[in-house]
């Protein structure tokens, strides 16, 4: 199974801390399991101009691909001004419509107030809707106050990227299983 994570934001350190972690713990504890952390700080991404994803060479090409290539994503991204990151959008818009069909993902989201929660319920879930991804329905929220010197100290916030991973992997092995037993049906 290939998961990547994909870190939604150029600026900042919180969601890359959060991915970090996510990163260590699926690597020490689900060693079958191919982890590809995408931090968009580490790419030059080109801004979609409509081009079929295929068409894109170097860093842009690559993210892209990476994601088209994944059975699973897990999506960190801060909130900046009530919304996702214009990185974070411009990598949706590089994508097909259909980009996630058959893709489970999960996300979570750090932000320097409570008053952001809803922005992934109201924008980033209509968005990965419309693109066909199998969502995991419980994303994680990280406040500001959830870090100490760029570590996660609340542990109810470990808790909840524990159990992030583990539906985000239940859910892909279990779409994977009921789509290859769907398939056996027509007996090609």
């Amino acid at each position: 199974m290939k998961i990547v994570g994909l870190a939604g934001s150029i600026v900042g350190s919180k969601t890359r801390n959060a991915m970090n972690y996510l990163s260590k713990e699926i690597s020490e504890n689900y060693r079958d399991i191919e982890f590809t952390l995408l931090d968009l700080a580490d790419y030059d991404i080109q801004f979609s101009d409509g081009r079929d994803y295929l068409e894109y060479e170097g860093d842009t090409g690559y993210v892209t691909k990476k994601i088209m290539e994944a059975d699973a994503v897990i999506i960190g991204t801060p909130i900046f001004q009530a919304s996702i990151p214009a990185t974070l959008k411009n990598i949706f818009d590089l994508l097909p419509a259909n980009a996630f069909l058959d893709k489970v993902v999960g996300m979570f989201v750090t932000a320097g107030t409570s008053k952001h929660y809803l922005v992934a319920e109201q924008q980033l879930k209509m968005v990965l809707a419309y693109m066909k991804a199998q969502i995991v329905q419980s994303y994680v929220f990280i406040e500001e106050n959830d870090f100490y010197r760029k570590k996660i100290i609340n542990e109810d916030v470990i808790v909840r990227l524990n159990r992030l991973i583990e539906d985000t992997i239940i859910l892909t092995k279990t779409y994977s299983s009921i789509r290859k037993a769907r398939e056996a049906e027509y007996n090609f």
